[in-house]
């Protein structure tokens, strides 16, 4: 008789099952929560006996670290690539390719970008909170001369206030679009929206 499908994935081996539980981790956060995370859940996701996922993670807590780690990795490039340094004296357009990168990107991986932001779960709120400190930081150090060669009255004091408003408008960005694209009407893409917000951004800041 044939090999079982369970007896199969047994003989992959941790090193190349580990991509596939930290997909299927990530799949089952996104429909249930982060809560919904456990090594009976992933071995079911995967149809493999639970051994197979403890051969590969010892615990459900190594495989929450190992995913928070891989998903902190992408988001540290993905945005790294989308704050690059830029002119300084910033124009309409560079908030508006800012903005269409950064939601191209969460098109390209949606379920990555909803564990950032569309989860509630206490546990997520790791990854959350060092990706956002991140974002800040670098939009900090972006915005804090282009107020200075706009002639923004009282720069050093509305920075924070204004780094605040971009980086919660990309926010609402990300999350209206991760709802266009669970809606049957997928209202917006990464273009469309991302030139609405831009531009909206751009001229509050240029207001400041």
């Amino acid at each position: 008789m044939p090999p079982s499908r369970r007896s199969r994935a047994a003989h992959l081996g941790p090193g190349r099952r580990r991509p596939q539980i930290l997909d299927a981790a990530l799949a089952i956060a996104n429909e249930n929560g982060v809560s919904a995370i456990t090594m009976a859940s992933v071995a079911s996701a995967l149809d493999v006996s639970r051994p197979v996922v403890y051969s590969a993670y010892p615990s459900r807590g190594e495989i929450l670290t190992a995913l928070i780690q891989r998903e902190e990795n992408y988001f540290g490039e993905s945005l790294s690539s989308v704050l690059r340094d830029r002119s300084v004296n910033a124009t309409e357009h560079v908030f508006v390719e800012g903005f269409q990168s950064l939601l191209e990107a969460v098109d390209a991986r949606p379920e990555a970008w909803r564990l950032l932001y569309g989860s509630t779960d206490p546990e997520a709120s790791e990854l959350v909170g060092r990706g956002r400190a991140f974002v800040v930081e670098r939009c900090s150090e972006l915005l804090r001369p282009t107020l200075r060669a706009w002639g923004t009255d009282d720069a050093d004091r509305k920075l924070a206030a204004l780094v605040e408003f971009w980086v919660s408008s990309g926010e609402g960005a990300v999350r209206t679009l991760l709802a266009s694209r669970a809606s049957s009407d997928g209202v917006w893409t990464p273009y469309d929206l991302g030139a609405f917000v831009g531009s909206a951004v751009y001229r509050g800041l240029r207001q400041a």
